[in-house]
């Protein structure tokens, strides 16, 4: 009898060519954060049961732009780049499971097929996307990491522009921010092949990093913009108030999750 290999589709006869690799997955990171209060009502919107608003600052989010390098633990797409470095931009918001808080992905935007398939396996509701940043370096004319720099990041799907930010470093900071700063709740979720038949797949999941390492973070000011575009609604986050702005560089593994309860979900 014949059988197939890989982690993910397409299997074949060697796994060879999976879309992505089993985990661990490890990455090394630039992330761009600007943190700002919204209507905790637009929040709320996107909680699903039984997930609810966070009791404390209940409309705070964050817009992050990251830009990735990857790797499964050999490390060997680090030597083939096209299968290590990709770009992304996620929004994310608190809530509260049972008491506990939690960061939830709500929006994010990828460029490259591996990150994606990688992220709904993960519960990140990712499409594709165009993710564009500043990237400091030492010598010439891009932005040192101190006080004064400016980091552009831009996001764009489906060829509209989705948002922009200018940040401005100002100090080091001891935290990256707060709204990203929790495990994540995440719904694993695939409709039935069949008609009627619901969720084939509902779970609600806990993940989070296996280990974690980082630079020293910088706080600054953001100025963000978000625009309308007739298949997104990440403008319905609307600016009500600014927070800060964050650059920092991290390491992080990713090595499974944690099943929350499953069959709370209906169909769309």
């Amino acid at each position: 009898m014949a059988s197939v290999r890989g982690y993910f589709h397409p299997k074949t006869a060697t796994g060879d060519a999976s879309l992505i690799p089993s985990p661990p997955w490890h990455y090394s990171g630039d992330l761009l954060t600007v943190e700002y209060r919204t209507d905790p009502a637009r929040v709320r919107e996107l909680l699903p049961e039984p997930l609810e608003l966070a009791d404390e600052d209940p409309g705070a989010v964050a817009l992050i732009w990251a830009d990735w390098q990857s790797c499964a633990a050999d490390g060997s797409q680090l030597l083939d780049p096209v299968l290590a470095q990709y770009k992304e931009a996620f929004a994310v918001v608190r809530c509260q499971y049972k008491g506990r808080t939690y960061s939830r992905c709500v929006y994010i935007w990828v460029d490259k097929d591996f990150a994606l398939a990688r992220g709904l396996h993960q519960g990140y509701p990712k499409k594709l996307g165009s993710i564009h940043q500043t990237r400091p370096h030492p010598y010439g004319p891009a932005p040192r990491i101190e006080a004064g720099a400016r980091f552009g990041a831009t996001l764009a799907a489906a060829d509209r522009r989705l948002a922009q930010a200018v940040v401005t470093l100002r100090e080091p900071s001891e935290t990256n921010g707060f709204v990203n700063g929790h495990p994540m709740a995440h719904h694993r979720w695939l409709p039935s092949i069949e008609k009627g038949k619901g969720l084939a797949l509902d779970e609600l999941i806990e993940t989070g990093a296996a280990s974690f390492e980082a630079g020293q973070a910088w706080v600054g000011d953001g100025d963000l913009e978000l625009f309308e575009a007739p298949t997104e609604e990440l403008a319905r986050l609307e600016i009500r108030e600014p927070i800060a702005a964050y650059y920092r560089q991290v390491g992080v593994v990713w090595d499974g999750g944690t099943l929350l309860e499953s069959g709370t979900s209906e169909a769309g």
